[in-house]
């Protein structure tokens, strides 16, 4: 180990739509919303992360919050470098040192991206003092992140539903033999929750109210084992204007959603349909796992199962999954170089 081994320090980054989670020497040291408060008057940054979370939705004219990452990609540039710079400053180990240490990235990166989309991530991380940038995959980092063997020759599905996309990917030998990325995800499931709660009950609700709902009772089917209790929600009434409150059911949530489901069970069946037949036999034997904070929402491995006639996993800590994966890439580097983008 030279001297300028020790000067740099590895950092894995699940760069996501709703979540940023960073891994540094083997732990998760950096676990929240990609979101940012900034003053309009002078566009300084207030708050980021959970701080600027809880502004969401309850700001004067002075303030506004952005979220930096749209579908899994750099929508503002400034704000997500910002953003990014103050997380990684944050790291203990990192906080401590005399000087900023130089830094070795893995980045995790949705499989649906472009090459300018890609530009943007590699060119944020070089403003972060970055000398090593590798790129990967979700998808990719989500099956590694789960455990499964990616050298082998052997097929896998992997079906990663994060805020922005979904990303649906065969994998084998280390490559994605076929993939598809489709624009529903957590996100959408939100918006498709207060759009509604505005038509069925007139109510009004904010994207943090919603986010509650998809959380506390969201379902993908209205045939649950061990159905969630009702809710009440409150909110604005439309005619009246009067804040007002109403009870909630998972029911009605898995009717609000069942569009957008249908949506990712026709993009999995599309998948399904492009895979090579040696590599259909083996997800045949090992099924499909799911990975993301959206493969949380109940009953949606079930639903899946139905429609695909095959058995649905959910990866334990799904929320964690790609950024697991990310930080196993990063720990050994020459093992995983063919799935590693320089």
């Amino acid at each position: 180990m030279g001297f300028f081994d020790f000067m740099t320090e590895d950092i894995a980054i699940d760069l996501g739509t709703a979540n940023t989670l960073i891994i540094h020497k083997g732990k998760v040291v950096v676990d929240s919303p990609s979101i940012v408060a900034m003053d309009r008057t002078t566009n300084k940054i207030i708050a980021i992360g959970k701080r600027a979370n809880l502004m969401q939705g309850k700001t004067h004219e002075n303030i506004k919050t952005i979220r930096p990452l749209k579908d899994g990609v750099i929508a503002d540039f400034e704000a997500s470098e910002a953003m990014i710079r103050e997380f990684i400053k944050n790291i203990p180990t990192i906080k401590k040192r005399f000087f900023r240490p130089s830094l070795r990235m893995v980045i995790c990166i949705p499989s649906g991206i472009t090459e300018v989309e890609k530009r943007a991530v590699r060119d944020s991380a070089e403003q972060m003092n970055a000398k090593d940038i590798y790129l990967i995959y979700e998808p990719m980092a989500a099956a590694i992140g789960i455990g499964i063997d990616i050298m082998m020759p052997k097929g896998n599905m992997i079906i990663d539903i994060g805020g922005g996309t979904t990303e649906i990917a065969v994998i084998a030998l280390s490559g994605i033999v076929c993939d598809k990325s489709v624009k529903v995800a957590g996100d959408v499931f939100t918006s498709d929750i207060a759009m509604y709660l505005r038509t069925q009950h007139n109510l009004y609700i904010g994207e943090t109210t919603a986010e509650k709902i998809k959380i506390q009772i969201g379902a993908a089917t209205e045939e649950l084992d061990s159905p969630p209790d009702d809710i009440s929600i409150q909110g604005r009434d439309l005619l009246s204007g009067k804040p007002k409150q109403i009870e909630l059911s998972y029911r009605e949530i898995a009717k609000a959603l069942e569009k957008s489901i249908l949506r990712i069970e026709d993009a999995v069946m599309e998948t399904l349909s492009q895979t090579p037949p040696e590599l259909a036999a083996d997800i045949y034997n090992t099924g499909i796992y799911l990975a993301g904070g959206g493969s949380m929402l109940r009953g949606l491995d079930k639903r899946l199962s139905r429609k695909t006639d095959l058995p649905v996993y959910v990866a334990e800590d799904p929320l964690r999954a790609v950024v697991r994966g990310t930080g196993i890439a990063l720990k050994d580097i020459e093992k995983y170089k063919s799935v590693l983008m320089k």
